[in-house]
């Protein structure tokens, strides 16, 4: 299955999507013009990722901003992710946050209180402080 690889801009994440690693991430900044638009490939390959898993799919989101329709479309990749995690019930979201982002935290845990899979909240500490 072919990956995704995608290098962030100012206005979209970095996406590394490896179905060989079972690794998922999505890093930076997620403000596109159209969400839908950005994200149906992603959503899509997730689709075809569920039918045949890696053993344990680790997903890393490291976003430091997200607007709101970024935020439905990043729930429609954890609903695909909640497919992967029924069958074969090892899948981690790793959610990180800067250590003084409150809204980055709250968002992460809103995604946790609605979705059946295990989340690891993760602060980074910004060692120049």
């Amino acid at each position: 299955m072919e990956s995704i690889a995608l290098k962030g801009t100012g206005k979209t994440p970095t996406v590394n999507f490896n179905a060989e690693e079972g690794l998922i991430e999505i890093k930076g900044r997620s403000i596109p013009e159209n969400s839908i638009e950005f994200y149906k490939p992603l959503v899509d390959w997730l689709d075809k990722y569920a039918a045949t898993p890696a053993s344990k799919t680790t997903v890393k989101i490291q976003l430091e901003y997200f607007n709101t329709s970024s935020s439905k479309c990043i729930l429609d990749v954890f609903k695909k992710l909640e497919a992967v995690q029924r069958s074969t019930e090892s899948v981690l979201i790793n959610w990180y946050y800067e250590e003084d982002d409150e809204d980055m935290l709250e968002a992460g845990e809103d995604y946790q209180s609605i979705l059946k899979i295990p989340f690891k909240m993760i602060e980074i500490i910004d060692e120049d402080n």
